[in-house]
Formats: structure tokens, sequence, C-alpha cells
């Protein structure tokens, strides 16, 4: 039977004093103490910055030593792989990485691997097939339904534009699944309904987001809508929709649910936001490694939650965040021994 979530994730409070001590340094290896290690792409957006946040939450509210190590920015995959390989050789007992793109960080964790030590695959899919060939598996993948965000948004467009359009599309970076699974879920859902005008990426930065919406602005005038496949590309579109006088006129959806795009709701100018709760992913990939350490077999992948945040709920999101205003089922909790 699955477990819904009842305690609520420790307040970011406590996070902030964490933070300085668990992400800088691992412990010494063979201490003893269980001790997992969270990679990711950096702390600059704050998507990742709210994972690294739920992680050391978790860990801190289980009693177990969270590392967490990022790049310097969302394309730093040299970055990336060079933290994996440094905490490879200190060893933790379990990982949990978010990739840049789909096979960046296979060739360090290929070391992860020889010393059978687990990993989960956090928000990102890893390439299976390059994986396999590499000798690299995963206990799991931990993350929220990137096709559906697609669509949730796609329904949602749909409807705020009475069904008719013509619309433009911010891409993040070439080649990320995320990314390409939030498109298709849009553009299948507006299929034949909407009219895609333009796409073009930005590469989930916020001042490309401004400048590639300026320029479709001005190739596409009669715009009426904008799908962001983030939260921070999303913001700089509606800042380049204010800085010309048509907040209101087009409307823009986004994915990730950061705080910014919050307030941004709250201000009118982002229509809305498909929140995807990286902090509940970082508690997650937390416990997912409890649970492999209490020799528990996981489900091959843990869902996280999403939600549309609007005008109408995101009053009630802010007072939340970063935790969920839905619930979810969690098979993790049901496995862990109390």
């Amino acid at each position: 039977m699955d477990v819904r979530i009842r305690r609520a994730l420790l307040p970011l409070v406590l996070v902030g004093a964490l933070a300085a001590a668990a992400c800088g340094r691992g412990g010494d290896s063979g201490s003893g103490e269980f001790r997992i290690a969270i990679v990711t792409r950096n702390f600059t957006n704050p998507y990742w910055a709210a994972l690294r946040d739920g992680a050391l939450a978790e860990g801190a509210a289980r009693g177990v030593k969270v590392v967490v190590q990022a790049g310097q920015s969302e394309t730093d995959a040299d970055g990336e792989n060079a933290q994996i390989s440094t905490m490879a050789a200190q060893g933790y007992d379990c990982f949990g990485v978010v990739p840049v793109n789909g096979t960046n960080v296979i060739t360090p964790l290929a070391a992860v691997a020889r010393k059978n030590i687990p990993i989960l695959n956090l928000d990102t899919q890893i390439d299976a097939a390059a994986s396999r060939q590499a000798g690299v598996s995963y206990a799991s993948f931990i993350g929220s339904d990137n096709l559906e965000a697609g669509r949730t948004a796609g329904r949602t467009l749909l409807e705020a534009l009475g069904g008719t359009g013509k619309v433009v599309v911010l891409q993040g970076i070439a080649g990320e699944q995320n990314g390409i699974n939030r498109d298709q879920g849009f553009s299948e859902t507006v299929a034949g309904k909407l009219d895609i005008v333009q796409r073009a990426p930005a590469d989930y930065e916020q001042d490309k987001g401004l400048q590639v919406t300026e320029a479709i602005l001005k190739a596409h005038p009669d715009i009426t809508g904008v799908f962001a496949a983030n939260d921070t590309m999303g913001l700089g579109a509606a800042q380049a929709i204010r800085n010309a006088g048509r907040t209101g006129q087009i409307k823009v959806i986004s994915v990730d649910g950061i705080q910014a795009a919050l307030d941004a709701v709250k201000a009118g100018t982002l229509y809305g936001t498909v929140t995807q709760y990286p902090y509940a992913e970082g508690g997650l990939a937390v416990q997912g490694c409890l649970a492999l350490h209490q020799g528990k077999k996981l489900p091959e992948r843990v869902v996280s939650p999403i939600a549309f945040i609007g005008h109408d709920n995101v009053d009630q999101q802010i007072a939340a965040f970063p935790r969920p205003i839905v619930g979810f089922d969690n098979p993790l909790e049901g496995l862990l021994t109390k």
C-alpha cells in the first residue's frame, strides 16, 4: 500500500545553517558513518539550490551525513564530472547524480560503479544504453514526469487563450532530456489548436530568455502565448513582454516553481508555473539511499510531484514554499525502517 507524505520537510532556516558545512568537503572515508554524495549542475539556478536544500534537510532529519556538490553552470559538464571523480575517491556510500546531459557523467560514474557503490539517477535521465556499455547501472530514477509537465502547461495555455492563437516555445540546452520531454508534452497537447510559430533555445538562462523573446516579438508581434521550458527563461520572456508594454496581452507559462516565478505569478507578469518541487526531490534522494543502505530494493522509477501554480493558488504555494501543496504517493517512506 502506498504511503502518503505526512511528515513536513524541515524548514529552510535549518538548511541555511547546514549548507556551509555540508556543501564543502566530504568527510574522511572509513569513519563508519553512512554518507551520501549528491552532485548536481550548479547552485546558481534556484531549482538546483532547492534540490540541495531538500537533501540537506532530509539528511539532518534522519541523522545522515549528506554532502552536495555541483558544477558552475547549467552546461558545466567538466566541472560536474570533476566533482564526481573527487567524491568517488572519498568513501561515500551512495551517490545521487543530476547530469548536464544524457552522457556526461557516465565516465566518472564508472569509477563509482566499480566500487559497487549504489547510484541514483536524479531529475534528468542518463542514457541507459551508454551506461550499460560502461558498466554503470542505477538503483532507481527519482524525478518528476516532464512529459506531464509539458502537457499541463499545454492544457493550461490552451484554456487561457480560448483554444486558439500563435505561441512560441523557449527551449533549454540542446540535447537535455527534460527540456525535450517538456517540449514534446506541450506540443502534443496543443497540436492542431495552437500555432507554434517559433521554437528558440535560451539555454535555461534568464538573460537569454529576455534577448530571445525580444527578437521573437519583433519577428512575430501577433503572438499571444509563450511556453518556456524553465522558470528562468520564462522570467526573461516576461521581462521582454513587460518592456514592450504587453504584459497581460501575452501569457507566459514556464516550468520549475522557483520563488521568483511564484512572485511573478502573484505580480501578474507570469501567467503560471508548473512547479516540480526539487526540494521534495532532494529529500527523496536521501530516502532512496537510506532504503538501499537498509537492504531494500527501490522501484525502477520514483515520481516526484508536479502542480500548476497560477493566480488562484499562488498564495498557498508561497506560504508552503518549498514544500508541495499537493499530496503524492511516496513508495520510499514505506520501505524505510524507522
